[in-house]
Protein backbone atom coordinates (compact mmCIF):
# COMPACT_ATOMS: atom_id res chain seq x y z
CA UNK A 1 0.00 0.00 0.00
CA UNK A 2 1.43 3.27 -1.12
CA UNK A 3 0.63 6.11 0.97
CA UNK A 4 0.07 9.90 -0.87
CA UNK A 5 0.90 13.25 0.80
CA UNK A 6 -0.05 16.68 0.09
CA UNK A 7 2.08 19.52 0.96
CA UNK A 8 0.02 22.20 3.32
CA UNK A 9 2.38 25.52 4.11
CA UNK A 10 5.69 23.76 5.49
CA UNK A 11 3.93 20.57 6.49
CA UNK A 12 3.57 17.23 4.31
CA UNK A 13 -0.55 15.95 5.60
CA UNK A 14 -0.96 11.99 4.38
CA UNK A 15 -3.81 11.47 1.98
CA UNK A 16 -6.64 9.44 4.15
CA UNK A 17 -9.51 8.22 2.41
CA UNK A 18 -12.57 6.90 4.11
CA UNK A 19 -14.29 3.97 2.19
CA UNK A 20 -17.92 4.48 1.24
CA UNK A 21 -20.57 3.28 3.85
CA UNK A 22 -23.41 0.62 2.93
CA UNK A 23 -26.69 1.90 2.26
CA UNK A 24 -28.17 0.77 5.35
CA UNK A 25 -25.53 3.74 7.37
CA UNK A 26 -26.84 6.52 4.93
CA UNK A 27 -30.48 6.74 6.13
CA UNK A 28 -31.05 9.96 8.56
CA UNK A 29 -30.17 8.81 12.05
CA UNK A 30 -33.01 9.21 14.73
CA UNK A 31 -33.25 12.01 17.88
CA UNK A 32 -31.17 9.78 19.81
CA UNK A 33 -28.45 9.04 17.67
CA UNK A 34 -28.09 12.68 16.67
CA UNK A 35 -27.96 13.27 20.36
CA UNK A 36 -25.28 10.85 21.35
CA UNK A 37 -23.46 12.51 18.31
CA UNK A 38 -23.24 16.12 19.44
CA UNK A 39 -22.91 15.25 22.72
CA UNK A 40 -19.80 13.24 21.48
CA UNK A 41 -18.48 15.93 19.09
CA UNK A 42 -18.34 18.53 22.41
CA UNK A 43 -17.78 16.61 25.51
CA UNK A 44 -15.80 13.47 24.22
CA UNK A 45 -14.03 14.70 21.22
CA UNK A 46 -11.17 12.05 21.25
CA UNK A 47 -13.13 9.05 21.34
CA UNK A 48 -15.56 10.70 18.15
CA UNK A 49 -12.32 10.82 16.35
CA UNK A 50 -11.37 7.28 16.92
CA UNK A 51 -14.91 6.03 16.07
CA UNK A 52 -14.83 8.37 13.12
CA UNK A 53 -11.66 7.02 11.63
CA UNK A 54 -12.10 3.36 12.50
CA UNK A 55 -15.70 3.61 10.42
CA UNK A 56 -17.11 2.88 13.51
CA UNK A 57 -19.53 6.05 14.63
CA UNK A 58 -22.34 5.74 12.41
CA UNK A 59 -23.31 1.87 13.54
CA UNK A 60 -22.18 2.88 17.25
CA UNK A 61 -24.82 5.95 16.76
CA UNK A 62 -27.52 4.16 14.77
CA UNK A 63 -27.03 1.17 17.79
CA UNK A 64 -27.60 3.76 20.51
CA UNK A 65 -30.45 5.33 18.64
CA UNK A 66 -32.56 1.75 18.22
CA UNK A 67 -31.79 0.71 22.00
CA UNK A 68 -33.26 4.02 23.05
CA UNK A 69 -36.38 3.66 21.05
CA UNK A 70 -36.79 0.04 22.00
CA UNK A 71 -36.44 1.62 26.09
CA UNK A 72 -39.28 4.50 24.67
CA UNK A 73 -41.45 1.29 23.31
CA UNK A 74 -40.73 -0.53 27.14
CA UNK A 75 -42.02 2.70 28.85
CA UNK A 76 -38.45 3.78 30.07
CA UNK A 77 -38.64 7.61 31.21
CA UNK A 78 -36.60 9.94 28.65
CA UNK A 79 -34.92 11.17 31.38
CA UNK A 80 -33.20 8.06 32.25
CA UNK A 81 -32.86 7.14 27.99
CA UNK A 82 -30.70 10.69 27.93
CA UNK A 83 -28.74 9.99 31.20
CA UNK A 84 -28.06 6.45 30.55
CA UNK A 85 -27.51 6.00 26.60
CA UNK A 86 -26.91 9.80 24.98
CA UNK A 87 -24.78 11.49 27.31
CA UNK A 88 -23.09 8.69 29.26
Amino acid sequence: MEITYTLVGDYLLPDIKLNEPPPELIMPLGRYGQLRKEYLQEHSNIFYNTLLLTEKLYPHLRDVDEVARERVKCGVSEEIILSELVYE
